[in-house]
């Protein structure tokens, strides 16, 4: 029997330090519950807030009070400063993550007001959309006064159950592009029970388990996960959800989250292996936790090379996210698995083999990229380029392609290494017609005097082995790169003809933007450019909208994955 892990990297996480806007709800401190995190050696800690309510969707205890928007609306604003000074206050002890509850509260005023809750919610890690309220204005998971006259107004259990089943498909179809999480599916259960059509809707043909059957669907089909809550359990009802439902969204691929919903610093912890074992016996092996909206996998598994590989794995996840637009952004996307990642293809549904070759590739509408933590062998491929041995400084880089563009040379492929002394070596194979390459180099001594201590043409050359330890981007769209992943880099797909690339490098040289590494690649007429940088990222954005036509894909890359 495999051990399990004792820690969760969770989703629906600790409620708290809402400080006096919420009525008696996660008042504890962050700091009390962070110290508690880094006392047990936990490595991440996550937060969750719910976003203010409408006045008119009230528990009975906030109905006797004088906040008129529940669960606050002032500490809702604060809370991404305060999440920020913490990580800052934190930084190189704990991983701090924090997400929004987002309440349905119907299609109209309720969307509007939620839309821009999501906007006030800067940063945020994920977000989780749940349904608390009926429309009626009466709570699923209040009293059971509540519960019952809700039950009253609708007239039967099963249509209880089937209006809640119809806020939560309202809720994907109006705001399935604002959450990544459907919360706590089957939370009437608090306080009602489970009709037969639900506990038996795998095979029961009542509308009530068809509109289920629907929903778990529709969560599959928007890339949605599934909220696996142990407050249930706490409060005395099971799970959300139950294994029947759980077992179903396996089927379907519908990855899941774990969390314990807690809301006092005293039951911070609890039930994180339960968890685990819950999920495993739906058939699961993996779940997912996020960063700054990308999904990332994590084992069940208490196996240090395991976690090693998914760490590559979540590399590979947030590289090919971060490639597509907004509206394709979020996804958990195909997988291909090779070498010692191998044993993953038994993980991951309709995941295929890729034989010995030790990497993953990570695929989705037209784009890929392949990764892995295997340090890639040199070459003995020959070939005609320039060396050179230059300071480590911005615009150095961009100085040589400017002086090769005006002699009409293209770059074919590029390697840069960084010495970490305040110099770096570069390696540039050049495409066929080099006759001006000498009067290239003439230039660039003559011009660039003190920036390049060594710069010689060769033909034949062999190319140089700059690798070093780290998670590597073998490929793009198949197309050879071999980069070292560092904490930014940009990607391009652009047109291959001289100068095209200068444009990128000299507006990063405008910017002061100095280039850590760099790798080219080519396929007929396309470019590939794969460069690690250091520099501001807000400036480094700006500047990629900038680069004109001839950019057909143009990435800042930015890694948070644990």
């Amino acid at each position: 029997m495999r051990k399990l892990n004792e820690f969760i990297w969770e989703t629906h996480g600790i409620h708290a330090g809402t400080e006096q806007d919420h009525v008696k709800h996660g008042i504890d401190k962050l700091e009390d519950i962070i110290d508690k995190a880094i006392e047990a050696k936990n490595p991440s800690i996550t937060f969750i807030i719910h976003s203010p309510r409408l006045t008119g969707f009230r528990y009975i205890a906030e109905r006797d009070t004088n906040v008129k928007f529940i669960r606050g609306n002032r500490s809702y604003l604060n809370y991404p400063k305060r999440i920020a000074n913490l990580r800052e206050k934190y930084e190189g002890q704990i991983n701090i993550k924090y997400g929004v509850e987002l309440e349905w509260m119907g299609p109209d005023l309720g969307l509007q007001w939620s839309r821009s809750k999501i906007f006030q919610a800067e940063d945020a890690d994920y977000v989780i959309g749940s349904v608390h309220f009926a429309p009626e204005g009466l709570p699923y998971d209040g009293s059971k006064e509540e519960a019952l006259e809700l039950l009253r107004l609708r007239g039967s259990l099963e249509a209880y159950w089937e209006g809640y089943f119809n806020e939560m498909i309202q809720m994907i179809e109006c705001f399935g592009d604002m959450i990544q999480i459907i919360g706590h599916i089957d939370l009437p259960k608090l306080n009602v029970d489970m009709p037969e059509a639900l506990v038996n809707f795998e095979t029961s043909a009542h509308p009530l388990a068809n509109k289920f059957r629907t929903l778990l669907e529709l969560i599959a089909d928007r890339n949605l996960s599934l909220d696996v809550n142990m407050a249930g359990k706490f409060k005395g009802v099971g799970v959300y959800p139950v294994q029947s439902i759980l077992r179903r969204a396996n089927e379907l691929q519908i990855p899941v989250c774990v969390g314990t919903d807690t809301h006092h610093v005293r039951y911070y912890g609890l039930n994180y292996k339960e968890s685990l074992e819950y999920i495993q016996e739906a058939g699961y092996e993996s779940y997912v936790s996020y960063s700054k909206l990308i999904p990332e996998n994590r084992t069940i598994f208490d196996d240090h090379e395991l976690k090693v590989k998914y760490t590559v794995l979540n590399k590979g996840i947030e590289l090919l996210n971060q490639r597509l637009d907004n509206a394709q952004r979020r996804i958990i996307p195909d997988f291909s698995f090779g070498g010692s990642f191998s044993e993953f293809v038994d993980i991951y549904k309709n995941a295929t083999g890729m034989g010995d070759y030790n990497a993953i590739r990570i695929r989705k509408w037209g784009k890929s990229v392949t990764v892995t933590n295997e340090v890639p062998k040199g070459s003995d491929i020959k070939v005609n380029g320039l060396f050179s041995e230059h300071l480590d400084e911005p615009g150095v880089i961009s100085s040589l392609f400017n002086t090769l563009a005006s002699e009409g040379i293209n770059v074919e492929t590029a390697r840069l290494k960084s010495n970490n002394d305040g110099t770096a070596v570069a390696f540039l194979s050049l495409g066929s017609g080099n006759r001006n390459v000498q009067s290239a180099i003439d230039f660039i001594k003559g011009t660039d005097t003190g920036l390049f201590n060594k710069l010689i043409y060769k033909e034949n050359a062999e190319l140089p082995n700059y690798y070093r330890e780290g998670v590597y981007l073998l490929e793009m769209d198949g197309v050879d790169l071999k980069l070292a992943l560092s904490e930014k880099v940009i990607l391009t797909k652009h047109h291959n003809a001289p100068g095209v690339l200068l444009i990128l490098l000299s507006a990063l040289a405008s910017k002061h933007i100095n280039i850590i590494d760099l790798r080219l690649g080519k396929l007929n007429d396309t470019g590939y450019s794969a460069i690690a940088v250091d520099g501001d990222s807000n400036v480094i954005k700006a500047l990629l909208t900038k680069l004109g036509e001839q950019y057909y894909e143009a990435n800042l890359i930015e890694f948070h994955s644990m």
